[in-house]
Order: structure tokens, then sequence, then C-alpha cells
């Protein structure tokens, strides 16, 4: 008798949860509920995934959100990705939106780049022509003797065009619009799947699952665990990302009455933004708790600085980053759309202090306090902002 269609992937589920079960940083009930959660939207993520896994036909669907989360996604970002091949020809069209930023960057299988950033595998928008009305082409595609504005090469073992439109003010910008379609099938229909090509999905996405889990259930480990708890890096290019990126990293571990008093000058890049995230790699609960903090969003002090504290109990000040329960997690800052090094000056300081001592680190304190009224309204326009986006 023939396998069951499914049974591969249920396997894969099996396998997955088993994972989640045993990890080795489960402290509590609300950490297993976490990482149980986080099981879900990888199971619906990967189904999705592998049923838009064609390049014949491509289209782009979400890559990761705030339902589908991993690689520590960026409440500021929405990211999504069409599937491409290096020997074929893709146009890409699209409308500029007004968001802060937008970049393209072409992907292996593995999730890495096909080569150095700054060539045709990574770039933003400043590389493109677009019209006055905000209207774009570009193509990509294997390389061409004359290839014309707005073509760009697709590295060897090419496999997926990822774009990634980022906000400052939730508010008030707005997303662009884009598509893709390959040059030499447009215009024509995919076949219909048989069973044995479903039955190949289904193998795909319990191989997609289980790589998921492992690959960022591993990343902590391997590029911030070794380094001293609450503290942060200097700012650096972000390995194997945007060539107009910098980052800052570190990892946390608080008692409930400890916090993190972390100032940074507030940057002249378009993006600056610093989150939190919980040790399975996925970002934090950005629309009903204040876990995340941009440039626009922050308050910064007379001095040009923007001071945090990041804690459990809450400090009464503005710019509170709230770790909602987690003794461990992620500490993360981006700069994107640099056009200038980020050095040690841009970059934070940390101070490790009583909660209850936090206004002495302060020194404006007295225009950083708000009061309940004040956090609640604070919440309430995420979570209409973030409704505006339109994620779900």
């Amino acid at each position: 008798m023939e396998q069951p269609l499914t049974e591969p992937f249920l396997a894969a589920v099996a396998e997955a949860e088993k994972l989640i079960a045993t990890a080795d940083f489960i402290h509590d009930d609300h950490d297993l509920a976490e990482g149980y959660d986080y099981l879900a939207g990888s199971i619906a993520a990967v189904l999705q995934l592998s049923r838009a896994h064609g390049t014949a036909h491509p289209y782009f669907v979400t890559s990761t959100g705030p339902y589908t989360k991993m690689g520590l996604d960026n409440p500021d970002t929405l990211y999504y990705h069409a599937n491409v091949e290096p020997t074929a020809e893709y146009l890409i069209t699209g409308i500029r939106g007004s968001t802060v930023d937008l970049s393209f960057q072409v992907l292996k299988g593995d999730y890495t780049a096909t080569d150095v950033p700054g060539g045709d595998d990574a770039f933003d928008d400043r590389r493109l022509r677009i019209d006055p009305d905000g209207g774009y082409r570009l193509r990509f595609g294997p390389p061409r003797d004359d290839p014309g504005p707005n073509y760009f090469v697709l590295g060897e073992g090419a496999s997926m065009l990822a774009v990634r439109e980022v906000y400052g003010d939730w508010a008030r910008e707005r997303k662009g619009s884009i598509r893709i379609e390959r040059v030499d099938t447009v215009g024509t229909a995919p076949a219909e799947p048989d069973v044995d090509q479903l039955r190949k999905r289904y193998r795909a996405a319990g191989r997609m699952l289980v790589q998921r889990v492992h690959t960022w259930f591993n990343f902590p480990k391997w590029f911030y665990l070794d380094l001293p708890v609450n503290t942060l890096t200097e700012p650096r290019l972000t390995p194997g990302g945007l060539s107009t990126q910098y980052s800052s990293v570190g990892h946390f571990d608080l008692a409930e009455d400890q916090a993190l008093v972390i100032a940074v000058p507030k940057s002249d890049a378009p993006y600056q933004g610093f989150q939190l995230g919980s040790r399975w790699y996925i970002s934090l609960d950005y629309v009903n708790h204040q876990t995340s903090l941009n440039s626009v969003q922050a308050q910064s002090d007379p001095d040009g600085v923007i001071r945090m504290v990041v804690s459990a109990r809450d400090p009464g000040i503005a710019n509170w980053v709230e770790t909602t329960g987690r003794r461990c997690g992620i500490l993360q800052f981006r700069w994107q759309r640099t056009d200038r090094a980020i050095t040690p000056a841009d970059g934070p300081t940390v101070a490790l202090v009583p909660v209850d001592d936090v206004a002495a680190h302060l020194p404006y304190y007295d225009s950083n306090r708000i009061d309940e009224n004040g956090w609640r309204a604070r919440i309430a326009e995420r979570q209409r902002a973030f409704a505006g986006r339109m994620l779900a």
C-alpha cells in the first residue's frame, strides 16, 4: 500500500515539535507556549511556500509576517519574495510607496547572498530609475552584452528574489505595489499539479519545516550567545545582508527587578530601529506591546540622544521597551539606507541597573515620563497603524 500523501509532512511536524519541546532555553510554560505558537506559524508558512515554489510562473508571497515569524523579523519591515532561476529573465514592475526604504536581494536556496553585497544581488531603490509618478521597471536575468538600464544579473545558484519595504512612520507612510513576470512564460498558464507533484510538495514542506526550525533555532548560538550578556556590539555591516545596512547585536538576561538603559545618538541614516527578540529568534509581539522602537517612534532627548529602558516592569517612561515576561532574549539595532559608515560613535551604550534606579540614569527623566493614559494611547496608535498595513 502506498504511503499516505501527508505522512512525510506529519512526521516532520512531529520532529519539529520535539525540537521545540526539548529546547534548552525553556524556563517556564510561557516560553514553551511561545514555541508552540511559533511552530503553528511555521507550519502555516511552509505549506503556503511549498505551493508557491514554482519558477515558471512566479508571484510575490509574504516571506515572514506577524503570524508566520522567522529570522528575527523586523517589526518595521514588509518581507516578500518570488522564486526565480538564473537562466530565465524576469520583469518586475512597481509603484514606489512612501516608506523609508525599498530594497532587493537575490538569494540562493540556503538563504545566503549569491554574491558580495553591493553587486547586483543586494541594493536599494536608489539604484533604480524611478518615474516622477513613482513607477519603475527592472529586470533580472542572465548576463547580457547590452542589458540597458535597470537590468540586474542573477548570480550563480540564484533561487529567490527577496524584497523588503521598511517603515519609519507606521501611521503615515504607505507601502507601494509590485509584481513579477517571467518574460518567456507570461501569457501562458502553469500546468495543474497531479498527485505525484502534490506528494512532492508535502515532502518539500516537511523538509522546509524542519530546516526552518533547525536554522533559526541555532542562529542565536552562532552569532549572539558568545557575546557578554546585557551588552551590544559596535555597529558593523550586517553579514550577508544588504550593502547599506549596519547592525549592533546582543542578548539580555534580566531579573524582574533589573533594567537595561540603552542610549544611542539619533542617526542621520534614513532608518534606525531597535527591537527585542525571543530565543526562538523571532520578534516579540510588536502590535500590542512596545517591543520595538525606530527613530520616528522613539522620544529623543534635547541632546540628540535616544534613551530606552528594556525591562519587565514598567518604568513609567515613553521609551520603555517591554520584555513581555521573558527573562532572556535578543537585542538588535539596524541602520539602513546609509550613505556613510556607521561608526562606534553612532552606536549604543548599555547600563545594567536596578529598575527602581532608572530615573537616576535618565538626564531628562521629567520629560521622558508618561502616565497610564499616555501609554495606552501609544499602544492604540501602534495597533491602528499596524492594522493599516493590512498584514494579517
